[in-house]
């Protein structure tokens, strides 16, 4: 073949054997691996093995093990089969490695038995982060998505879904015996075949009713009301879609506003995001290492306890008001529409008059109902915009106890126009893209605790994506060592 690229002879003896390192570039990521994990110390992490035994067959060390998972998030090879075949055909697995081939099961018990050293080893990389001071903005978005489990929603029960499978059973027993009578009134060969199948089908339906019953049994004893058969701790969540939903966990993620790196990250079951606000927040004030730091979060956050919980910490939520009301679809004064005036302590309403704080009774007071009620029965009684205020005798103002940190916090909403855009530019892509590294099904590994390592495991291959794109291979390895 003339005029063509050629290839080398398969058979061709060379004098010198070809060096593993040269065929390994000086900018290839799989560099980065090696120097980043050979710089954790693994024993104060809690890696087991990281001492080796005297006596016993050797055992791999657990900065090989890690070095192979790490390579293989940052290349979406997470399965533990495939990292085994990779490591044997793969030139970069087999210069990481050193030649070191361990099999899937070996690999599998690393990542399942070291689940907290795993997460603990990826929070470093931030901490690298934080030591080149990518963290100065001192503002990060938060929001949360919901990640498919291993679990089938068929798999998944709760009180609703199992009367509703009732339903459908009853409802296809039911054919079943209108076509059985039918079927005894035309007597012929073919009509007993029929009648012999559906008593089969019958049976087995009114089985499988027996069985949802007995689960109609574990829901209503399970403390959430859920049961999910092939992984335990997943749930079903709500997703934005009408009508649709996912068997999964809800992923948190704190992003930086500057360079979009994930700063801290969660793993829940609890498909709601209005108790996560503060847990969030002090995770990544914790991880930048900011003094104070501004906490962009969308309304699904809005928890005038989770905005109390962060006041004096330093963490500054920056979370939009729901608005609630129905008055604005009555053509009715909304509560917007009343302004307070904290040094008086009193709301004027839209006709100019002052609703003040009336007496509270403490035997009606709780902790959950702590309200205070501003009101004016005289000013109400002759008012010319009572019909566009309030159909009842006196226009009554619900204000709580600490509705001044919610009010601080409308402040800095207002100082911050473009927060909203900034939050959805910030975090939402993240979520885009790890969902489309992770395929399909989103977890391969069961349960909580595993889950949370696998998501560790892939936020610290989209930070190191992201620092070699902002700063190059050379340069964090040189930062690294530092």
């Amino acid at each position: 073949m003339k005029r063509f690229i050629a290839g080398e002879d398969r058979q061709q003896i060379t004098l010198l054997p070809d060096c593993l390192d040269d065929y390994i570039t000086a900018d290839n990521p799989v560099r980065l691996v090696e120097v980043f994990v050979d710089e954790l110390d693994l024993g104060a992490l809690g890696f087991a093995g990281a001492v080796p035994e005297a006596t016993g067959r050797p055992a791999y060390h657990p900065a090989t093990l890690l070095k192979i998972y790490v390579y293989g998030y940052l290349n979406r090879v997470p399965s533990s089969r495939r990292l085994e075949r990779e490591s044997q055909r793969n030139i970069e697995l087999i210069w990481l490695t050193g030649r070191l081939m361990p099999d899937f099961k070996t690999l599998a018990d690393f990542r399942k038995e070291n689940g907290p050293a795993i997460q603990a080893a990826c929070a470093q990389f931030v901490v690298l982060c934080r030591r080149l001071n990518l963290f100065s903005k001192a503002v990060v978005a938060v929001d949360g998505s919901k990640f498919k489990a291993v679990n089938n929603r068929d798999k998944n029960f709760t009180a609703a879904k199992v009367e509703a499978r009732l339903a459908q059973v009853e409802a296809s027993i039911g054919r079943y015996l209108a076509a059985l009578d039918r079927a005894d009134r035309e007597p012929s060969d073919i009509a007993e075949a029929r009648t012999v199948r559906l008593n089969e089908k019958i049976a087995g339906l009114r089985e499988q009713m027996q069985a949802l019953q007995a689960m109609g049994r574990q829901v209503e004893a399970a403390p959430d009301g859920q049961v999910s058969l092939t992984d335990p701790d997943a749930r079903s969540m709500a997703t934005s879609g009408k009508g649709t939903g996912l068997v999964g966990y809800n992923v948190q993620a704190a992003v930086d506003a500057e360079h979009h790196l994930i700063v801290a990250h969660a793993v829940t079951n609890v498909g709601s995001d209005r108790a996560q606000l503060a847990p969030m927040g002090l995770l990544a004030q914790k991880a930048t290492g900011c003094t104070t730091l501004t906490v962009l979060a969308d309304r699904g956050y809005l928890s005038g306890e989770q905005v109390l919980a962060c006041e004096g910490t330093g963490v500054l939520p920056c979370v939009p008001k729901t608005l609630t009301s129905g008055h604005a679809k009555r053509g009715l004064f909304t509560g917007q529409d009343f302004v307070y005036d904290a040094e008086r302590d009193h709301y004027t309403c839209p006709a100019g008059r002052h609703l003040t704080k009336g007496a509270a009774r403490s035997d009606r007071r709780t902790e959950d109902d702590a309200m205070d009620h501003y009101r004016n029965l005289t000013a109400c009684l002759g008012c010319a915009l009572k019909p566009r205020c309030t159909p009842t005798e006196t226009r009554r103002v619900k204000r709580w106890v600490h509705e001044g940190v919610l009010d601080a916090m409308q402040t800095r909403l207002d100082r911050m126009p473009d927060a909203m855009k900034i939050r959805r530019q910030t975090v939402e892509h993240p979520f885009g893209t790890l969902k489309a590294w992770m395929g399909a099904t989103h977890f391969l590994t069961r349960t909580l605790a595993k889950v949370r390592t696998e998501m560790s495991l892939q936020v610290l291959a989209y930070n190191m994506k992201r620092m070699i794109q902002i700063f190059g291979v050379g340069s964090l390895l040189a930062a690294i060592r530092a």
